[in-house]
């Protein structure tokens, strides 16, 4: 309906050149353009008719190479679990529905188990006899203990062993024919096993007690 009464023109608002003039959008400055909400997600328009396409463009790319490595190295979907409630197959997810037992809801959830706290104390009072034992033994001077280069002489001089072995090994004939020829053998086979078997065990383990 408007005013009931137009108020009059002051002196300072009086009518100026061009102010009404129809400013189309297009006129505007960039920042006070209208903008479609989706316009960074619009596709680009569609071709003219009078357009011209690109020609002569090649790809090197072997589709069926690459569709056959992504087969391979796809990871299959796994199928949602549900559960049927009604006649009429209606379907509802079974994680939410609390069905299924969720092992990160338990109290005891993340807590070292009962059985491995006893295993460790057990292990750790084995340890501390084994310790006291080889203490006493120390104390009466009935075992010592080998250094680093006693060590390291004894595992060099095994290998040195195993090696000559080896090389006789390599050596023999591929059938034994004879009973000498198949006795030889098996011996250094058993010699061999018996060397890598005293090896892994100085090698496993760093200190070495030796009794008097």
């Amino acid at each position: 309906m408007g005013q009931a009464k137009v108020p009059a023109p002051t002196t300072d608002n009086f009518l100026k050149k061009r102010t009404k003039d129809v400013i189309l959008p297009r006129d505007l400055p960039p920042d006070q353009q209208f903008k479609y909400a989706d316009e960074e997600r619009r596709r680009p328009p569609v071709p003219r008719k009078d357009d011209k396409p690109l020609m002569g463009l090649k790809t090197s790319k072997n589709f069926i190479t690459t569709n056959a490595v992504q087969n391979i190295t796809s990871v299959p979907r796994q199928p949602q679990k549900v559960y049927v409630d009604t006649r009429g197959g209606h379907k509802n997810l079974l994680e939410p529905s609390g069905l299924e037992p969720v092992y990160t809801n338990k109290k005891d959830f993340g807590e070292t188990p009962k059985y491995l706290i006893r295993r460790r104390d057990e292990m750790q009072r084995a340890q501390e006899e084994y310790d006291a034992y080889v203490a006493e033994h120390f104390r009466r001077g009935a075992m010592k203990s080998l250094t680093a280069d006693e060590r390291a002489a004894i595992l060099k001089g095994l290998k040195q062993n195993w090696e000559e072995i080896h090389d006789q090994y390599q050596g023999l004939s591929v059938v034994p024919d004879t009973a000498p020829k198949k006795n030889r053998k098996e011996r250094m086979e058993a010699e061999m096993k018996q060397l890598e078997r005293d090896i892994e065990t100085v090698e496993r383990h760093k200190i070495i007690y030796i009794a008097n």
